[in-house]
This record gives structure tokens, sequence and C-alpha cells, in this order.
């Protein structure tokens, strides 16, 4: 058997690609799952659009203001209070 090597990382091979985007999925579904907690631990009621959104969501800056802002607000929908809907 061979030994692969795959200068991982930092040499931008399509093994490395494949990891770093898996684990930025796998941060992105942990703050959404991580939101979504908070508003059902506060009993705030999440519409299926509001949770669609949350989880749809790949930006983790984002994310991570909507969490913030999950720890405060008295209505999912304030999550997204001063942003530009997008059309």
């Amino acid at each position: 058997m061979q030994n692969v090597v795959t200068h991982f990382p930092g040499h931008g091979t399509l093994f490395e690609e494949k990891y770093l985007e898996g684990r930025a999925k796998g941060k992105a579904e942990g703050k959404a799952e991580a939101i979504l907690h908070a508003l059902r631990v506060r009993g705030i009621a999440v519409s299926d659009e509001v949770r669609e959104r949350i989880t749809t969501c790949t930006d983790l800056d984002t994310l991570t203001t909507w969490f913030d802002r999950s720890l405060t607000v008295s209505k999912a929908e304030d999550l997204f209070a001063d942003e530009t809907p997008t059309p």
C-alpha cells in the first residue's frame, strides 16, 4: 500500500479544501442550533420561515450576531433587525 502525501494543511489540495468546507459547515450548523436552543429555552416561538433562515445561513459572522441577539430579543423576528431583506 502506498503512502498518500496530501501536503495538508496550507497547500490548497482538494482534500484540504473539502476538509475546510466541512469544518465551516459544521460550525455554521452548530451556531444555528445554538440560536434555536437559546430561543427555545427562553420560550420564544420560532416560525418555519425564521427557522429556515437560521438553518440555511452559512455566514459565521451573521450567525454570531444572531446568537448574541437570541439572548435578549422578545420575538424571533427581532434577530434580523437592521438587516435589509434580500429579494
